[in-house]
This record gives C-alpha cells, structure tokens and sequence, in this order.
C-alpha cells in the first residue's frame, strides 16, 4: 500500500487535516503538542493510499520528546520504498514559524528522491481578511509545488487529493524519478544555518502585507495576559469549568438515573429465575448504573476543556501558569499535561512529551497522577452529593456542591505541586535544563461540532473502557456477596468474611469492611469504588436496590469525617493500573513507578487519617 507522510510545525491545522482525509476522529486542538505519536489512516475517497501523521515539529532539530518521535520517524520514512511522497503543513497565516521546517524537507526530499507538496494550511483565514500571497512565486523559491488550503472549510482538497493520486500512480508504476517533481535539487547540500537565513527572507518577503491578524490577537492578550485582568480570568474560568460539572449535567444524571430504574423494574420481573433476577437487579444496575449515572459529567467536563483548547486560551492559561509552578520545578508547559488529566492521567502522561526539559518532564509525570481525573470523578460527585445539600448562593452563582468540587480538584492540585517542588529542591538526580518557549496561537472560534463529537467519543470511551472492568468486578463482588445464603445476609456472605479480615486497617478511618472492599477493589481502576458499593448495597437492600447510591450512603450514617478522608485518599493514591502501564513506557523507569505507588499510598492514608482525626475533634 502507498503512503503519503503528513509533516508541519506544531498547531498547523496538520491533525484537523488527517482528519478531512481520512475520516478519522483523532483529537485536535489550538495548542501545540496535540499530536504525540504516530497515527495512520486510509484516505476516505482512495482507500489504497494510507495518511501517516507525525507529530509537530518546528525543525529537523528536535528539542522536546514529541519532535523527536517526529524526525525519527520522517528520517525512517524516507528509507521506505512504500512512501509514495510528503506534504508538508504551513500555517500560511504565520510564515516566520513554518518557512524553514519546509526548506529542511525540500532538502531531504531532494536527497532522497521523494515528491513533496507544500499545504498553505488556513488559507481561509486570509481571504476572509481580504489579504493575498503569492503561493507561485513562494512555490518557484522552494522549488516543490504549493497548494492553497484550509482544511476546517475544505478549499484545496480537491487538488490535494489530485496531487496524492499522481504520487501513488508514479510509485506503482515504477515510474522513474522524475526530477521534474521533485524538491529544487539546489537545497540538497545546503546547511541548516543557510536554510535559516533563506527561510527569514522568504518569510519577509512572502508573509501577508498588514498587521490585522496580529492586532486582533494583541487586543485580546492585553487582556488576557494582562498582570491583573489575566489573573482573575484565569480563575473565573477554572471557577466555571467544575461549577459546569455540577449544574449542566444535573438534568441529564437524573434523566440516566430514572431510565436505569424504569428499564429495571420493567426487565427485572420478566426473569424467572430468582439468582439471575438478583444478578440483573444487584450488579448490573445498581452496580454498573451507579457509574453510568456519572457519564454526562464526563462529556461537560470533556466539552469545556476542548472550548479551552480551540479557542487558543490554553496556551495563554500555560504562560500565565508558568512563574507560580516555576516555583515547585515545573514549568508553563507542564499546565497543558496537568489539564489533560483532570480528563484523564494517560493523555496527560501522553502531553508531557511536549515539556522540553528532561527535569520538568519527569516532575510533569509526577504530577500527573494527582490531577483529580475523570476517573475519580464518580467518587468525588456520590460523596460530595452524600454531605452537600444542592443549594446554591449569591442567587445562583455560587452552588455549594460546585464550590466543594473546585476545593477538591485545588487540593490534588495543590498537593502535586507540593510533592514536585520537595523533590526538585532535594533531588540528587541531575538532568540538563532548558529554557521555557512557548508559542501563542491566534485566537479562534471553536467548531462546534467537532467539540460535540469529541466529547461524545470521550464519554464513549470511557465508558467502554471502564465498563468491562467494572462488570467483572462487581460480578465478582455480587458473587461473593451473594453466596452462600443467596443474599439473605451480606454480613455471613464470603464477600464480609474477606472484607472483615481488611477491615482493621481502614476502620482507623471511620470505614467499614464495605468501604475496604470497595477500596481494594478500585485498584484496579477508581471508578470500580462506585459499582462495587452500589452492587453491595443493592444486595444488602434487597426489594429497595435502586435506591440512589447517594440516598444509601446518606442513610448508612456514614460520619463526615470519613467521607472526607475518603476524598482524600482517592485524591492522592496512585490506584490505576493502566495509567502506572503508561508511566513505565513513557518514563522509561520502573523505581519511578514502584516509588510513586508506594510513596502516594502511603501519603493518601495517613493524610486521609490525620483529616479523620481531626474531624472528629471538631464535631
């Protein structure tokens, strides 16, 4: 099969155009390092053809661990006699960022005898501003064709797809090189340092006449990165990211909870067997529909973060982040990953590639973990609903619920930090540092739709990701709990006499055997606590087993003290093991792993303890 590689500058539009041609759904976004690995797709109207997209690059001259992953691999492509030729992605808006990648592959190219095509991505962008270019004369200084494209509206494809098609026919053809496609042979032997300094001229002479694009972008900075106006922006909008949580998917977790109890009383009295009635009723629907009921908070979550990421805020969001965690030994660039863990740690794990130096990359990784993920999410909503009324303040503005979930995503927050800035300042390991560059995206207006199915795909995702491991589980769990007496006594069942012989160690917290089991049981992943205690207390309630999880919980008296250090286990425990899977691949070190685990345990409970104990002095 031929291929065509997909290479250009980080934040090119280079994703959203792998997207257009194939018809894949990969995430994009408004800031660089959206892309951190390798992805490949057929194109949609030619299937024999397949899009390779490598990740961002501002040069051949890596800096960060994405680049790197880039350049290794365009290197390794142009060896494959299966690639058919490269396009490269310019940001035909801002020239000076993308001119000399595209001179350094108009080399390579002409070294190794692979056709190559210039993408002025974002072309739109110019015609609405009634701005020009001269893409011929650009195209004869490079000597390799250019094609006007937007890849949001579509302008180009045609002729791209045009272009892709000769490429495939030559290469199955066995056609002869022919040098009349090919990249200005005059580049083959020039140096970076010439290719620099070409690129800045051309850029000069070729970039669109007029400062509308940058004046519009310096209006909204001056805002935005204002010393004052910034600051206070800032944390409004992370005010109103988990108030969201709470008040836009308040209608549609009680539309999922009242389906799951219609269809249970509906289907659950058509099953005449009594144990499979049990199991219906008890693991799946009070099991894995207590963590259903959570999925719409997951898509809001999703949605507002990609709002961030479109609009070019996150990017701002990171330069103003980067004096305050310069001071625990990150830096700007480690808020895109952190972020991306409050959906979830392995993207974020995943975005750390994008932090440039070693040192900071690996404070990053430690940080990541006590983000408070979508995972946890399901934990903190049942216990913050458990113990929070839902009122609201301030007519409205301040719900109590919302303010105690944007208190516990600040404490995870607050203690990552805590951990990265103890150990860069007492940490023996050294690691050669660089410094912190970052470059603004223009602002634009985030696409709707594509926000709506990325968010879709997320919750999807989630969903069948944890849904298996959740069933298992509470499958297990409600066998267990179930026999030998058939659920007539969850406290004689096999399911207690384990839970029982954990239980000393998490009484100290308030906790009964249930709650250790749950506990134990979300190792393997955080959302598993919410099937398991509603698969518990589904047998334990027996003809009242749909009652809201929450409702239980209220009615078990659990005192607040415990809800609170449950929150704060769950806050700082490293209790995933996909994501641990993820850190050892990235990170390249299993001590990193085993420390993290073992050290973040061990703080999770004796914090967890310490806030108990003090709970309770106060009540």
């Amino acid at each position: 099969m031929s291929k065509i590689i997909l290479v250009g500058s980080p934040n090119s539009g280079k994703s959203l155009l792998f997207n257009r041609l194939t018809g894949l759904q990969h995430k994009v976004g408004n800031f660089p390092g959206i892309t951190v690995d390798v992805s490949s797709g057929n194109l949609s109207t030619n299937p024999e053809i397949n899009l390779v997209d490598f990740p961002g690059t501002y040069s051949l001259q890596s800096i960060s661990g994405e680049e790197q992953v880039a350049v290794d691999q365009f290197y390794r492509a142009l060896t494959d006699p299966d690639v058919a030729g490269v396009a490269c992605v310019l940001d035909i808006t801002r020239l000076e960022k993308s001119l000399f990648l595209a001179s350094q592959m108009v080399r390579e190219c002409a070294r190794h005898q692979k056709p190559l095509v210039i993408l002025a991505n974002m072309y739109d962008v110019l015609q609405k501003h009634g701005m020009q270019i001269d893409l011929d004369g650009l195209s004869d200084e490079l000597g390799a064709p250019v094609i006007a494209l937007s890849a949001r509206s579509g302008l180009g494809i045609n002729k791209l797809h045009e272009w892709m098609a000769s490429a495939k026919e030559r290469l199955c053809e066995a056609i002869e090189f022919d040098h009349a496609q090919a990249p200005n042979p005059k580049y083959a032997d020039t140096p970076d340092e010439i290719l620099r300094g070409n690129s800045y001229q051309l850029s000069t002479k070729y970039s669109p006449k007029g400062d509308l694009l940058v004046k519009s972008q310096a209006r909204l900075d001056s805002f935005f990165l204002h010393s004052v106006t910034g600051g206070i922006s800032f944390f409004v909008i992370m005010y109103l990211l988990f108030q969201s949580i709470f008040t836009w998917s308040g209608p549609a977790m009680d539309a999922v909870e009242g389906a799951l109890a219609a269809a249970a009383g509906w289907i659950v009295p058509l099953i005449p067997n009594q144990i499979a009635a049990d199991f219906v009723a008890d693991a799946l629907f009070s099991g894995v529909g207590a963590f259903l009921v959570f999925v719409p908070q997951i898509f809001i979550l999703t949605f507002i973060i990609g709002l961030l990421e479109d609009s070019g805020y996150m990017a701002r969001a990171a330069l103003i982040c980067h004096k305050p965690l310069r001071l625990f030994g990150l830096t700007g660039k480690s808020f895109i990953p952190l972020l991306s863990g409050v959906a979830c740690a392995i993207p974020g794990i995943y975005a750390s590639r994008a932090v440039d130096s070693p040192k900071k990359r690996r404070l990053t990784y430690m940080a990541v973990p006590l983000m408070p993920c979508s995972a946890r999410l399901p934990v903190y909503l049942v216990l913050i609903a458990a113990f929070l009324p839902q009122t609201t303040a301030l007519g409205g503005l301040i719900g109590w619920q919302g303010l105690a979930m944007t208190l516990v995503y600040l404490f995870g927050l607050m203690f990552a930090l805590l951990v990265t800035g103890l150990i860069s300042r007492f940490s023996k390991e050294k690691f050669d540092d660089l410094p912190f560059i970052l470059e603004m995206p223009p602002y634009r207006l985030p696409g709707l739709k594509p926000l709506l199915r990325h968010s879709w795909n997320r919750s999807k995702h989630f969903v069948t990701k944890a849904g298996g491991v959740i069933f298992m589980v509470t499958a297990a769990v409600w066998f267990l709990g179930y026999f030998p007496n058939q659920g007539e006594d969850l406290t004689s069942s096999w399911l207690a006499q384990i839970g029982q012989f954990m239980e000393p160690v998490f009484e100290p917290l308030g906790l009964d055997w249930r709650y250790g089991v749950a506990i134990i049981s979300s190792l393997l992943a955080r959302e598993v606590f919410v099937g398991v205690l509603g698969t518990m207390f589904g047998i334990e309630g027996a003809e009242e087993n749909m009652v809201s999880l929450v409702d239980t919980i209220q009615a078990s008296n659990l005192p607040l003290g415990s809800g609170l250090a449950l929150l704060v286990f769950f806050s700082i425990a490293l209790m995933c093991i996909s994501t641990m899977a993820i850190l050892r691949k990235e990170s390249n070190s299993n001590s990193l792993v085993v420390k993290m685990f073992i050290g973040y345990g061990l703080a999770a409970y004796a914090i967890a303890l310490g806030v108990f104990q003090l709970a309770q002095l106060l009540s």
